[in-house]
């Protein structure tokens, strides 16, 4: 087996899905799914996460395919953790018809001997706590990641400023950024998360792409225009594990390498929502990648 680059810890789930073009029933979803499949064109990834005696057997043949380690995937005895939603025209908006953790409700992630001294980590939008009992068993990483939503903000404030505290990158929206600091204007709100700790900010706009934000230094990561988008689910995880992937095999975490890093994953959540689920991402090659992010080079240059 090939050395862990990197490892992801969250959620893996079942999805039931219906966009303006199609319905799909039990997909493969969760963050973990979406940002270690993302990873996988760049390093190894390993995953960390719960599913139940019913997830399926050809799911786990597909993360192989994509040659994700699956060391730190526990099989509990129940049902797998379930999401269904449906989706706006406009493909930015959605409802969540329901949410069934099942055993995700008692998970607490254990991290194989094997992944405890991987130099980087993805934190997943897992609740703060469950972030902390992962950094306890990470070994001096080099670069941990980790991704935030409202309602972690709005339940467990102690615990994420205690996070934000101990990670080199804080992950989230607009909206988030706004609610965690209280301030409206986002450089403003990137600002007082530095303060507490991370040495980037990354604030996710959406179709408009990312800000990158350090105490000296602003980017901006677009978003790469995409003719259709089938099924939005995960581009978030896409963008992240992409992200980190591609750090991940360049081995450096200074500001330049964040910057050409985020724009591959940016190019990667791109290919994520031209499908359903991961079926995508079993169709692209390397050269798919480095086209696309030539091109969107070439959308920001100005020379």
């Amino acid at each position: 087996m090939a050395d862990l680059g990197m490892v992801v810890v969250g959620s893996v789930g079942l999805d039931s899905i219906e966009t303006r073009y199609e319905k799909r029933k039990d997909v493969i979803g969760g963050s973990v799914s979406y940002a270690c499949t993302a990873a996988s064109f760049f390093t190894k990834a390993g995953m960390v996460g719960v599913v139940g005696t019913d997830f399926p057997e050809e799911a786990l043949k597909q993360y192989r395919k994509f040659g994700i380690d699956l060391a730190g995937l526990v099989t509990a005895e129940g049902k797998t953790f379930r999401w269904g939603g449906v989706y706006a025209e406009d493909m930015m908006h959605r409802t969540t018809r329901f949410t069934e953790l099942n055993v995700f409700a008692d998970f607490h992630p254990q991290l194989p001997a094997s992944y405890c001294d991987v130099p980087f980590v993805m934190l997943g939008n897992i609740s703060p706590e469950l972030q902390l009992e992962v950094l306890s068993q990470v070994n001096g990483a080099r670069f941990v990641v980790a991704d935030t939503m409202d309602l972690w903000i709005n339940i467990a404030d102690e615990a994420l400023a205690e996070v934000i505290q101990k990670v080199d990158m804080l992950l989230l929206n607009d909206d988030e950024a706004r609610l965690l600091t209280g301030e409206h204007q986002l450089l403003q709100s990137a600002y007082w998360i530095l303060d507490r700790g991370p040495r980037y900010v990354v604030i996710k706009k959406g179709e408009h792409g990312a800000m990158l934000i350090t105490k000296d230094a602003l980017a901006i990561i677009p978003a790469y225009p995409v003719d259709k988008v089938v099924d939005p689910t995960g581009a978030g995880d896409c963008f992240a594990g992409g992200f980190l992937g591609y750090l991940t095999g360049r081995g450096g975490t200074d500001l330049r390498s964040v910057r050409e890093a985020l724009l591959y994953g940016s190019v990667i959540a791109s290919f994520g929502v031209e499908a359903f689920s991961l079926e995508r991402f079993a169709s692209m090659t390397p050269a798919d990648i480095e086209e696309r992010a030539a091109h969107l080079r070439d959308m920001v240059r100005f020379d």
